[in-house]
């Protein structure tokens, strides 16, 4: 028998995570699971030098950034999610989304991870790598990754109420 209680969706707030987070809802509503929605926001601290190597201070450009990330993170989780699913919106800043995403999945007693990914070409992957398939190698728990746009088996909510009332399952 399956039995998830936590099931965390990773988001960059991009297509393939908000079609990720559709599938994480479901799975979330279906086995009674608390949702975990995390957007890694970058440190823009650890990615910039500034010339002569001084850092230069962007910590209110940093502050502006993450509050942006925060209105879109709490968009993302509604008040649906928080009541019937007991939904967490998570936003955490660091230079690594893949090891974020880990360590928050062991913290948090993570079962499912539910993921978008963007499926580029090998070429793209191998310069760039991938965080999904990071977190697929490194993680603690399953991982589901989802494309966008794919054959979808989640059925959005309104179409699962009218299939319900025309009696079919």
């Amino acid at each position: 028998m399956i039995r998830l209680k936590n099931v965390l969706v990773p988001t960059d707030f991009g297509e393939a995570s908000e079609t990720a987070l559709t599938y994480g809802r479901d799975l979330a509503r279906t086995f009674g699971a608390t949702l975990h929605v995390l957007h890694v926001h970058d440190d823009v601290f650890s990615s910039a030098l500034g010339v002569e190597g001084s850092v230069p201070d962007f910590s209110e450009a940093q502050r502006r950034a993450e509050a942006s990330a925060r209105q879109r993170l709490e968009a993302s989780v509604g008040d649906d999610d928080r009541r019937e699913l007991g939904a967490k919106a998570i936003l955490v800043t660091s230079p690594n989304p893949a090891k974020t995403t880990v360590s928050y999945a062991m913290e948090a007693n993570i079962d499912l991870i539910v993921m978008g990914t963007h499926g580029r070409g090998a070429m793209a992957h191998l310069l760039m790598g991938s965080v999904a398939e990071k977190v697929v190698r490194l993680a603690p728990c399953p991982v589901l990754t989802v494309r966008h746009p794919e054959h979808e088996f989640v059925l959005p909510d309104a179409l699962q109420a009218v299939t319900r009332s025309a009696g079919r399952p």
